[in-house]
């Protein structure tokens, strides 16, 4: 074998073993999906911005505002305000952990499965029906409605479907119910409250409060305007005055000059000329008056 060849094998065998050694490294990374829209929000400490893509593993932040990440050809979750989640992917689904805050699920019969984790409750869209779920987490309480479709609630073992139109209440367990020490979800049933129509943050929600927001600022854009439109006020009125004694003034002027122009002109027309027919013609209506010697006018 040549030099020239086994160097080359040693070339190809480095690529080989580079790419074999990268590829749990591109599995710890892998995409869950793409922003679709945002407003205040945040991944990983940066502004979120429209085709950003989402991978695992990222955090996700929204202040006042919202998110809605694509997730496949077709499901979409809706992140609403003061809501912290990460996500997590696997060969056959994708997490989301939510931590404060609220998100919607809207999720076709099929494509990409989803799922959401609320401290010990997870809850996916059920199989066959096209869905639209809520999930909030409210004063320690996990709160799911099902909009369209059903969604499946698993808390500790203990599932339970939710229908269409249905909400349901996952308190946290008491001590007693906890057996003593730690933290957990509660799995019974006496935990598990029906409440019908109970309004939960999500899509409505989300939409409510970028619409409050959006007037808000149209009311203070609004207030603006009034302000500039009274101080433009202001400064018409002003303009407008200044003009008209701008406007007096000139006339005060204009007469003045007139006058002058008539004592100007028979004066001219007296000592000047001292003909009768003087050069100087008054103005129609008016004729000089007569001329002292000391040179006024008299009656």
């Amino acid at each position: 074998m040549s030099t020239k060849n086994t160097v080359l094998r040693v070339v190809l065998l480095t690529l080989v073993l580079g790419a074999v050694a990268s590829v749990p490294a591109l599995a710890g990374s892998a995409v869950i999906g793409s922003v679709a829209g945002s407003m205040n929000a945040t991944v990983g400490g940066q502004s979120l911005l429209p085709n950003t893509t989402i991978f695992s593993g990222d955090s996700l932040q929204v202040r006042d505002g919202v998110a809605v990440v694509a997730v496949g050809n077709s499901s979409r979750m809706v992140f609403g305000r003061d809501t912290v989640a990460s996500f997590l992917k696997d060969a056959n689904e994708v997490t989301v952990l939510l931590s404060q805050g609220n998100v919607s699920m809207i999720h076709p019969n099929e494509g990409t499965s989803v799922r959401v984790k609320a401290g010990e409750v997870s809850i996916v869209p059920a199989a066959g029906f096209k869905t639209l779920g809520e999930v909030a987490m409210l004063n320690g309480s996990v709160v799911i409605s099902a909009k369209e479709g059903s969604l499946q609630v698993n808390d500790r073992g203990t599932t339970r479907n939710v229908a269409k139109g249905q909400t349901i209440v996952i308190a946290p367990k008491t001590a007693d119910q906890k057996g003593g020490g730690g933290t957990g979800w509660g799995g019974n049933e006496d935990n598990i409250l029906d409440i019908a129509g109970i309004a939960v943050g999500g899509v409505a929600a989300v939409l409510a409060g970028i619409s409050i927001s959006r007037a808000d600022d149209a009311k203070t854009a609004a207030l603006t305007a009034g302000a500039d439109a009274n101080a433009a006020n202001a400064t018409a009125q002003t303009a407008a005055a200044n003009a008209a004694a701008a406007i007096a003034a000139a006339n005060a002027a204009n007469a003045t000059a007139g006058l002058a122009e008539f004592y100007a002109g028979c004066g001219y027309n007296e000592y000047t000329t001292g003909l009768p027919d003087s050069p100087y013609v008054p103005p129609a209506g008016q004729s000089c008056p007569s001329f002292d010697a000391w040179g006024l006018y008299g009656d």
